[in-house]
């Protein structure tokens, strides 16, 4: 069950889109290691938007994640890869469907 979620919206610089897009598929393995991450996302919204979707069975999770270090490495390379800072949104869970483990 999960009850919190975050979702980033990432704007690439130009020309930085398939770095972009390198950092977002590298970060895999390092979130497959956070178990509090029940599921997690990087998305493409058009051909410069970029977005991470996750989510947490609670509060705890969804901290850890933010202090961890994707979140550490999404920052530190916000002035090289992104027009304008990450716009990370806290989201409440209303509802959900995720396969049984």
């Amino acid at each position: 069950m999960v009850s919190v979620g975050l979702l980033a919206t990432l704007k690439a610089k130009p020309g930085k889109e398939a770095a972009v897009e390198e950092f977002l598929t590298g970060a895999l393995p390092i979130v497959e290691g956070e178990p509090d991450t029940v599921a997690w996302f990087a998305i493409r919204m058009d051909p410069s938007t970029y977005g991470i979707f996750d989510v947490f069975p609670g509060e705890p999770g969804r901290q850890a994640h933010l202090n961890g270090e994707v979140a550490a490495a999404l920052m530190a390379r916000a002035p090289e890869l992104f027009d304008g800072a990450p716009d990370i949104a806290q989201l409440d869970i209303l509802a959900s469907k995720l396969p049984a483990s």
